[in-house]
């Protein structure tokens, strides 16, 4: 899947020369965490975020008084505060490359570019709804991580074996183990019962790490 399909679209933005306590304003009124800086050509400026803002603003053991403070934060531009080199992605770029990338760089998310044509921005929030559907979080069945031996054809027979008992996969992934020669199966299975999950899994399974009805 690509950041196309669950990034934000027509994000909202903010250009150099808005000021600190407009921007601050906007986004708890938006309640959003980070916006695009766009120049007056509609080009991708820079990037802005809400700790961004928390450290333009005066520290609390400051002697200013409040209207001095609020003067001083009028007078500050996004253009002063933001991230001017913007790590960005382009549409098609791959779920997993952008969440690899905000975790390499250690930021909360990524404009998404058209060319150089800003189109969308995707965040750390809509990783964590992908992943919540992808480990199929709202529905409910038999959860279990299994220790598996890393040989061709297990999986397969497997789910073959949970299909035959009327069992349903809802969502399936695969972990590296403590060794090459095991593996860790996050698995998830409407229709059977606990024991009748066992029943078609045991032949397949070297250790069950946790298995729960949720």
């Amino acid at each position: 899947m690509t950041i196309g399909r669950i990034m934000t679209h027509n994000p909202i933005t903010v250009k150099p020369d808005t000021p600190v306590t407009d921007a601050q304003a906007l986004m708890r009124r938006e309640k959003i965490h980070r916006m695009p800086v766009l120049d007056r050509s509609n080009k991708l400026a820079g990037m802005v975020s809400e700790k961004d803002l928390l450290y333009a603003s005066p520290s609390p053991a400051t002697t200013l008084n409040v209207y001095e403070m609020s003067s001083l934060l009028a007078k500050l531009k996004i253009e002063k505060v933001m991230t001017k080199k913007v790590i960005t992605a382009q549409e098609d770029t791959l779920v997993e490359d952008a969440a690899r990338t905000m975790v390499d760089n250690n930021i909360g998310g990524l404009p998404v570019m058209r060319g150089e044509t800003l189109i969308g921005i995707v965040t750390e929030s809509d990783i964590f709804k992908l992943f919540i559907e992808l480990f199929g979080v709202r529905k409910k069945g038999i959860r279990a991580s299994l220790l598996v031996p890393e040989k061709r054809g297990e999986l397969a027979g497997m789910t073959s074996a949970i299909a035959a008992r009327g069992g349903n996969i809802i969502s399936v992934g695969t972990f590296p183990g403590d060794d090459a020669t095991h593996g860790i199966l996050l698995i998830k299975v409407e229709d059977l019962s606990k024991d009748g999950f066992m029943d078609a899994v045991k032949p397949f399974v070297k250790n069950v790490l946790d298995i729960r009805e949720v």
